[in-house]
């Protein structure tokens, strides 16, 4: 069980405390799907690649849609930066034989590290359906990932619940099964109140779950976005979190500046509760994750 907020006069949890040295960080890309996003995407990438990430993942698209660029992408990255690529994976639309044919194209590109999900339902569909010869779940991914080489695997985990999950028990099961099969650690889905981290950590120690549970972190680039995101993943988005984006639709920078606050405040105070990993979806927007590693207590090569 995490220690949380053990500092005594409350200076780890304020955004204004003393910059920390003992954090580790990643960072989520997706692949471009123009030549603008390429270069989005490659600036993104060389500006945080300066603080040191522990790795970084490549998202996958349902049903394989974006195979081929993911795996360019993270060829890329192993080919062009220092960085240590984590690819995405899925079971949606795709058998155990082709899926195990990408896992294998990862090992001879020299991936060792490989996000296993089971995906979400294809467009069109209104549930989740296993491929008639896939892996039916990241449990059985997990498993044949483990099979085929000696990855670094992680798997997700839903401090709110997963939107599939009929209770909580379930939920934790699920991820229990996961971490049973072979999972390294888990990365959770986004979220907003640092309370319920905790206390999803407090359930996953109560289900014997002992390995890292990297807080997924999502800085607010579009508000009415995040609502779409929010809903499809069962992620809920406190009052205070619209009111303080409400008005700023056509004020980028200062939405900007508003975000970096309510993401570093929240690391801030996971960080005073024991946290030491956090996991940041950047949306291919270097400038304000960095932004929010900064007040953290980051430093880039750059400052140094």
């Amino acid at each position: 069980m995490l220690a949380h907020f053990n500092d005594p006069q409350g200076r780890s949890g304020s955004v204004f405390a003393e910059p920390v040295k003992d954090v580790n960080v990643s960072f989520e890309f997706f692949p471009p799907k123009t030549p603008k996003m390429e270069e989005t995407l490659w600036n993104s990438i060389t500006t945080l690649e300066e603080l040191n990430p522990s790795f970084v993942s490549v998202t996958y698209g349902a049903g394989g849609t974006t195979r081929e660029r993911t795996h360019n992408t993270v060829k890329r990255i192993i080919d062009e930066t220092s960085l240590k690529p984590a690819a995405h994976l899925t079971c949606v639309g795709a058998s155990k034989d082709e899926i195990n044919d990408v896992i294998r194209d990862y090992h001879a590109a020299g991936v060792r590290s490989i996000v296993a999900l089971r995906g979400d339902a294809p467009e069109g569909s209104t549930q989740y359906e296993p491929h008639p010869g896939g892996y039916a779940n990241a449990t059985e991914l997990v498993s044949g990932i483990r099979e085929i080489g000696d990855f670094d695997i992680s798997v997700a985990a839903y401090p709110e619940i997963h939107p599939d999950s009929p209770n909580l028990a379930a939920d934790l099961d699920n991820l229990k099964r996961k971490i049973d099969a072979g999972a390294n650690r888990a990365i959770t889905q986004f979220f907003f109140d640092a309370d319920s981290y905790f206390r999803f950590m407090d359930h996953c120690s109560s289900y014997g779950i002992d390995v890292p549970i990297v807080p997924g972190i999502l800085p607010v680039t579009n508000f009415t976005n995040l609502k779409k995101f929010a809903g499809a993943c069962g992620a809920s988005l406190p009052a205070w979190l619209g009111e303080m984006f409400e008005g700023l639709d056509a004020r980028p920078q200062t939405r900007n500046l508003v975000a970096a606050s309510v993401a570093s405040e929240m690391c801030r105070r996971l960080y005073a509760g024991g946290v030491r990993d956090f996991h940041f979806y950047t949306l291919n927007r270097a400038e304000l994750t960095y932004a929010i590693c900064h007040m953290l207590g980051i430093r880039g090569t750059s400052a140094e």
